[in-house]
């Protein structure tokens, strides 16, 4: 039988001699790998982020948009002949005006009209702008819960009025809320703001209105000129690529 400090060690005492010097050996290695800077893994302990506030974009972060999808639908709606015009209409100055709220809903259709050389209803106007719009998994909507027990978290988007009735719609139907306000504790929509991504001044004014700075924000938004946008303006930034993105960024979190 062993001997520690001149006694004998019973077989349990060994048992727990030998764990607590297998543990502290396991946590001495774990510092030095940190202090290395070379501890890139959970190991031992949760991640944690370098940030106070989570600021996610709406479309294909938080709800699921499908751009091409919703171009092909208006195409069928029209000539073969205007389709080029369909290619081009998120490029128009008026629907840049509508998604900074410099025009209301009723210009805006009135514009669309106009544009497409189409007699539609004003119902089917807002049917096929809103055809873009899909689902808003109750997961994402989870983690952003799960999150806000730590971190401050909002939406930045670029969006407008037709837009947002049918999200409010979505998440009514989906999941019993009148709208992002009880999921997040900050909203920032462009036609609000009469500002839009990527330009430095909607960063600026989201900074201002947390009132921190820069670096102490991270934001998520799938479009790489958005994303660029914000890291110029110092923010701290993640492209979302597809749907386990945030996922997989949040998972040790």
């Amino acid at each position: 039988m062993p001997i520690a400090n001149g006694r004998a060690i019973s077989p349990n005492l060994k048992t727990t001699f030998l764990a607590f010097f297998w543990l502290k050996t396991l946590v001495f290695e774990v510092q030095c790998y940190i202090f290395e800077g070379i501890y890139t893994t959970p190991f031992l302990m949760n991640k944690s982020l370098d940030a106070d506030f989570l600021i996610f974009d709406l479309g294909n972060v938080i709800i699921d948009i499908d751009y091409h999808g919703s171009l092909n639908q208006i195409k069928q709606e029209l000539p073969e002949a205007i389709h080029a015009k369909v290619d081009n209409f998120y490029r128009t100055d008026f629907h840049k005006e509508y998604e900074k709220g410099l025009i209301d809903s009723s210009r805006f259709r009135d514009e669309v009209r106009s544009y497409f050389e189409a007699d539609w209803t004003d119902q089917k106007v807002d049917l096929l702008w809103n055809s873009l719009l899909g689902k808003i998994p109750a997961e994402r909507l989870e983690l952003v819960k799960k999150l806000r027990n730590i971190y401050q978290v909002g939406v930045l988007s670029n969006t407008n009025h037709i837009h947002i009735l049918k999200v409010n719609e979505i998440l009514k139907a989906d999941h019993g809320l009148e709208n992002f306000d009880p999921i997040f504790d900050w909203v920032f929509l462009s036609h609000e703001m009469g500002l839009a991504k990527p330009s430095l001044e909607i960063y600026d004014r989201l900074v201002n209105e947390l009132h921190t700075t820069p670096d102490r924000v991270i934001f998520f938004d799938d479009l790489p000129a958005n994303v660029k946008g914000a890291t110029e303006a110092g923010i701290q930034t993640i492209h979302v690529t597809g749907p386990e993105v945030i996922f997989d960024f949040f998972k040790n979190v």
